[in-house]
């Protein structure tokens, strides 16, 4: 007898806002997890009186005022403005490329100057049609913002120098004329207060959770449980790598309590020289609204320092590697998942990189595809 509606492999967003629209619809849900923890890559835990984001930053924003509604329904978020710097050896430079970055690069002043400035490095460059990303980036930002805020930083991102990466990955890069430093130009924005791990908690009430099991190991008996799979792994790993694995860049983190109130007054900072190992550095309690100023009502702090690797399997992957022989792979598998009865969705399921509130919409949609 099978028992549930709907098997949901992996308790991610995507699994959970397609489990919340199923009970919502009445039906029966069990939702199973590799992982020991719910909340799949924006799963925060508590450290400290901190909620740290154990893999890696998510700041949720969005223009979808539909997407924005839905998830209130869940969480009270607080008003947490994503305002990142770079620091290029010992230099520090807002980030997006703003008149804050313009005057500290070049001491202009007006937009005019900094406009001017972009156009007459543009312009020495002389590149006419760019063949991969550092011609694309100097032909948008020009010679100097490339040199230190872009070129380090993308190697230590891609691992690969930027000259052997494809221009497309950088199609547009945002150039403020404005001080206006919100990183994300979007209509809403913050962090849900008591972290993810609770708002995805408050997705899946109603629903059945186990933890720690591994679909592929077992998937005929899972299958057997339930009337429909929603499937969100990696659609290679789902047909064991048969026509080959995907290819996705890693993260690891280093995450460290100290013994201070306060580490770098921000919450990301941003690394851009090649030299220096790791990409970024977060600090956790600064994603937290409405502290002290600095943080002396929890006088411990949490950062986490964060390196870019080569994916191999048994690696968390993180960010698809969404070049043309990568693409035609996936292409041949979602050949065969169309072939399955099982639905396929979410930044694995589909091997595309999601912002989280394109996650929720694209699980939204195919609920309601299903009528749920």
């Amino acid at each position: 007898m099978k028992k549930y509606d709907y098997l949901i492999v992996g308790s991610g967003l995507y699994g959970a806002v397609f489990a919340r629209q199923a009970l919502d619809a009445g039906k029966k849900v069990l939702v199973i997890d590799k992982r020991d923890n719910i909340a799949g890559n924006i799963y925060t835990e508590e450290i400290e009186g901190i909620h740290v984001h154990k893999y890696g930053a998510h700041i949720f924003h969005t223009n979808n005022r539909n997407v924005w509604e839905y998830v209130q329904r869940f969480a009270e978020f607080n008003r947490f403005t994503n305002s990142p710097v770079a620091n290029y050896k010992g230099e520090i430079y807002s980030l997006p490329f703003n008149m804050y970055t313009f005057n500290k690069m070049w001491g202009v002043v007006t937009p005019e100057e900094a406009e001017a400035k972009i156009k007459e490095q543009v312009a020495e460059a002389g590149i006419k049609e760019p063949k991969n990303l550092e011609e694309q980036a100097i032909s948008l930002v020009g010679t100097d913002i490339y040199e230190k805020l872009i070129k380090g930083y993308t190697q230590k991102q891609w691992g690969r120098e930027c000259k052997d990466l494809p221009a497309f990955i950088i199609k547009r890069l945002p150039v403020r004329l404005t001080y206006d430093n919100n990183y994300f130009n979007a209509l809403y924005q913050g962090i849900p207060i008591g972290g993810y791990t609770r708002m995805v908690e408050s997705m899946l009430e109603g629903a059945d959770v186990i933890l720690g099991v591994d679909y592929l190991e077992d998937r005929e008996s899972w299958n057997a449980r339930a009337d429909k799979v929603v499937y969100t792994g990696p659609i290679d790993a789902y047909f064991d790598y048969k026509l080959g694995a995907l290819e996705y860049r890693s993260v690891r983190f280093e995450t460290e309590v100290l013994d201070k109130p306060n580490f770098q007054g921000n919450a990301a900072v941003n690394y851009t020289d090649a030299e220096t190992p790791w990409t970024r550095i977060i600090e956790h309690k600064w994603f937290e609204f409405g502290k002290d100023e600095l943080g002396e009502d929890i006088p411990k702090s949490v950062i986490s320092r964060e390196y870019s690797s080569e994916w191999k399997q048994g690696d968390e992957p993180y960010y698809p590697v969404n070049d043309e022989r990568n693409g035609t792979l996936y292409e041949k598998y979602r050949e065969l998942a169309e072939k399955e009865d099982v639905i396929f969705g979410g930044r694995l399921g589909e091997y595309r990189y999601y912002d989280m509130d394109q996650v929720i919409q694209a699980a939204l949609d195919k609920a309601a595809e299903r009528a749920l």
